[in-house]
């Protein structure tokens, strides 16, 4: 007896549309949400250090004294994560077998610069999220480290020009990232419409800037010593 005759009679139906391009995208969609959620809430406490260093540590330490609530975000993150990697990757190989000779001339008609980026964007700001996880969060990405000075490890890492720029680069990447997603994202759920479609892709293009000025923020006080350093 089948699965589906055993009393999974939507098992198969689910199964199936996740195997769709419509399915795929929704899952883009969703996962990137997700982590366009995180985007926002990981800036409002980055935007802390501005309150100086014991606001910034007291976030810090508020969130190391709360596994029972750090731990599911991180889980719920990781698969949102691998997710939204493996539903582009897949729409990738389905882009690919669709037009496997390609275009004589490539025009890029109808897309923009984020468009055309996005599968070769995503690679680089996840490298970003790796070292950005090493240098903050284990103390193994070459700058100072100290487990209970959130805040000097930022000054102390942000002090180095390569990490600043690095850092301003990568969230250059992730807000365009961010922009095209916003705007697909209500395209691939059905709302879409000639009249509104200008005004969301406007509306995200506006909220990728202010989050990317919010991040790069942080960098360029440090480096104009804005932000003083405790010793």
């Amino acid at each position: 007896m089948s699965a589906t005759a055993a009393g999974f009679p939507g098992s198969a139906c689910t199964w199936r549309f996740w195997q769709t391009t419509i399915g795929k995208k929704a899952v883009m969609a969703v996962s990137g949400t997700i982590l366009a959620a995180f985007i926002l809430g990981h800036l409002a406490g980055n935007l802390q250090i501005f309150l100086g260093p014991d606001a910034f540590n007291g976030y810090a330490a508020t969130l190391r004294h709360l596994p029972e609530l750090l731990w599911p975000v991180r889980i719920v993150l990781l698969v949102s994560v691998i997710a939204h990697i493996w539903s582009s990757i897949q729409l990738a190989v389905t882009k690919s077998e669709a037009r496997p000779t390609g275009y004589v001339k490539k025009r890029p008609a109808g897309s923009d610069y984020a468009s055309r980026t996005m599968y070769w964007s995503g690679p680089i700001i996840a490298a970003f999220v790796i070292y950005h996880l090493m240098q903050f969060t284990f103390g193994v990405g070459g700058t100072p480290y100290h487990p209970l000075d959130a805040y000097g490890n930022v000054i102390q890492g942000f002090r180095v020009p390569a990490v600043a720029l690095f850092y301003i680069l990568s969230m250059a990447l992730l807000c365009t990232h961010l922009r095209h997603g916003l705007w697909s994202m209500f395209q691939t759920l059905g709302f879409y419409h000639p009249r509104h479609t200008p005004k969301i892709k406007r509306l995200a293009s506006v909220l990728a800037l202010l989050i990317f000025f919010g991040f790069i923020s942080i960098p360029i006080a440090v480096v104009l010593r804005v932000i003083p350093q405790v010793l």
